[in-house]
């Protein structure tokens, strides 16, 4: 696996942002997907816990900043396209502003 240690070139859409799963780095489970800009990525590097930006209220968030339920950052990495991003992370506790562990609790079919 080849380790980088800068921020490579990503490819944001045209509104300037890029998606990223969530995944608990221990147990594998996606907890969720955000939506990130260039500072939110460079905050969440440089902090080691998540920062992501809000399409509704147009600006950043950190997760957890109000709820508590923050994640450490394990390892950002990103695809073979550089146009998707995946937090390792560690969190502590739930992702989803239901109180559920993942957003993605819900089944069609």
């Amino acid at each position: 696996m080849a380790v980088i240690n800068s921020i490579p070139e990503l490819t944001y859409n045209e509104a300037g942002l890029i998606p990223c799963i969530v995944q608990d780095a221990k147990t594998r489970e996606v907890l969720m997907m955000a939506w990130m800009n260039a500072e939110s990525v460079r905050l969440t590097l440089k902090e080691r816990t998540t920062w992501f930006f809000s399409r509704s209220r147009q600006e950043l968030w950190h997760k957890g900043g109000t709820s508590g339920n923050t994640q450490a950052l394990i390892e950002l990495r990103y695809d073979c396209d550089a146009d998707c991003l995946l937090a390792l992370v560690e969190p502590a506790g739930p992702a989803c502003h239901t109180g559920n562990t993942t957003c993605f609790y819900r089944v069609m079919g």
